[in-house]
C-alpha cells in the first residue's frame, strides 16, 4: 500500500522554541543588526568582514540550540507517511532531531558556498567561516545562505513536492515571505492542511484546520493525531 505523502512546512516559530531568535522581515532587525547590512549580496560586497561575523555568531548560536519536542515529533511521523520537510529556516535542527528528507529553501547556516560558484558547497568545521579561506576555484567562501535579492534555487523542487501531498502540516510561520509562502496554493484542492500557529490566521483555505498553539504543544498532539489515523 502506498503510503500517503506529508508535506511538513516549517518557519521561524519551530526554532524560536528552540531559543534561536528571529527577524521580522526585510525592514526589520536581526539581533540588533538591520537586514540589509548583513543579509543582502550588497552587504557582502560592502563589507564582507561585518558579514562574516555575523553569521558565524548565528551559526555559534545554531551549534548551541538543540532540537526542541516539535522537531522530535516530526520524526515520528516517517514510521507510517512518506515525509518531506520543506524548511524556510537556515538551521539544521530538523537534521539533528532525526528528519530525513529536507528542503532548505534559504540555505544553511553548517554549509558555505563560493561568493562566484554558488554551486561550489563545503561542510564548515567548528563554528567559525574566515576570510581568507577559498572555494576550489580560489574565490572566498561565504555563508551558504539565501539572502534578500537572491534567488530561491530549491523553491522548484518545492512545488514539485507540494504538488504531490495529501497531507500538509504549516507549522510557525507567518506566510508572508515569499516565495514560500506561494507553496501553500500550489498545495492540491484534496489535501489536508493543518496550521499550527498561536497568532496567524490563513483564511483562503477551506481545507485547513487551525491549531491555536505553539509548536512544542501543537504538533506533538497533531503528529498523536495523524498517526493514530484520526481525522
Amino acid at each position: 500500500m502506498r503510503k500517503r505523502k506529508i508535506v511538513v512546512l516549517t518557519g521561524a516559530g519551530i526554532s524560536a522554541e528552540s531559543g534561536l531568535q528571529t527577524f521580522r522581515d526585510a525592514d526589520g532587525l536581526w539581533e540588533g543588526y538591520n537586514v540589509y547590512d548583513v543579509a543582502t549580496p550588497q552587504a557582502w560586497l560592502r563589507n564582507p568582514i561585518l558579514v562574516q561575523d555575523f553569521y558565524n555568531n548565528r551559526r555559534r548560536s545554531v551549534l548551541d540550540a538543540k532540537p526542541n519536542e516539535a522537531h522530535k515529533a516530526l520524526v515520528l511521523l516517517d514510521q507510517e507517511f512518506d515525509v518531506q520537510i520543506i524548511t524556510q529556516n537556515i538551521d539544521d535542527l530538523h537534521e539533528r532531531a532525526g528528519s530525513k528528507n529536507i528542503i532548505h529553501l534559504h540555505g544553511i547556516i553548517t554549509k558555505s558556498q563560493s561568493e562566484k560558484y554558488p554551486d561550489l558547497i563545503y561542510n564548515i568545521e567548528g563554528d567559525e567561516l574566515k576570510m581568507g579561506v577559498f572555494c576550489e576555484k580560489g574565490h572566498q567562501l561565504r555563508p551558504h545562505v539565501v539572502w534578500f535579492g537572491e534567488a530561491v534555487p530549491n523553491i522548484e523542487k518545492a512545488v514539485e513536492v507540494c504538488c504531490r501531498a495529501d497531507i500538509a502540516l504549516i507549522i510557525g510561520t507567518s506566510l508572508q515571505v515569499y516565495p514560500a509562502a506561494g507553496l501553500v496554493d500550489v498545495l492540491p484542492h484534496t489535501s489536508t492542511i493543518y496550521f499550527v500557529d498561536p497568532k496567524t490566521t490563513i483564511s483562503h483555505l477551506s481545507n485547513l484546520i487551525q491549531i491555536k498553539e505553539n509548536a512544542v504543544k501543537g504538533v506533538p498532539e497533531l503528529v498523536n493525531r495523524l498517526m493514530e489515523k484520526r481525522p
